[in-house]
């Protein structure tokens, strides 16, 4: 009745489409990818969407964590068609997806200004940086104010 399983990238965009994402698709040109989704029946009900970093480092946070495209991957994306599926999808993702990445260290940018972080926040993670990015070059859109959250692979 329910598989955490890979999904596409075409088919995790869509279901990000189809739910109103508000930072909409991902497209990260050639940067690699890993993405999950929550199943119902068959059907996603849930997406999470990782991404190796863009930049060499984590922005808006100490340099002294170590938080580098070595050691860091992005949990780029996280959506659920309803309320509450996104916890169950970030528990999953963390306790059997995230583990055998080979990264010590999982990041979430969170949308300070649209979000509280609950999510992160009533699942463990941290906050350790803010960030403000600058305006997107392929589609215009302005930059965020973003809430740095972080999970540490047990050692």
């Amino acid at each position: 009745m329910i598989t955490f399983a890979p999904i596409s990238l075409a088919d995790a965009n869509q279901c990000l489409i189809d739910w109103g994402h508000r930072m909409g698709p991902l497209h990260r040109g050639k940067q690699r990818g890993i993405h999950h989704a929550l199943f119902h029946n068959g059907r996603p009900v849930a997406v999470a969407m990782a991404s190796s970093l863009i930049r060499e480092r984590v922005g808006g946070v100490d340099a002294a964590l170590g938080l580098t495209r070595g050691t860091t991957i992005e949990l780029s994306r996280l959506c659920a068609e309803r309320a509450g599926l996104c916890r169950v999808a970030l528990r999953l993702w963390r306790e059997f997806v995230f583990p055998g990445l080979g990264y010590q260290y999982a990041i979430s940018y969170q949308d300070a200004d649209l979000h509280k972080g609950d999510t992160y926040r009533f699942d463990g993670w941290m906050r350790v940086g803010y960030s403000h990015s600058g305006t997107d070059s392929r589609s215009g859109r302005p930059g965020r104010n973003k809430w740095v959250w972080l999970w540490e692979r047990a050692k």
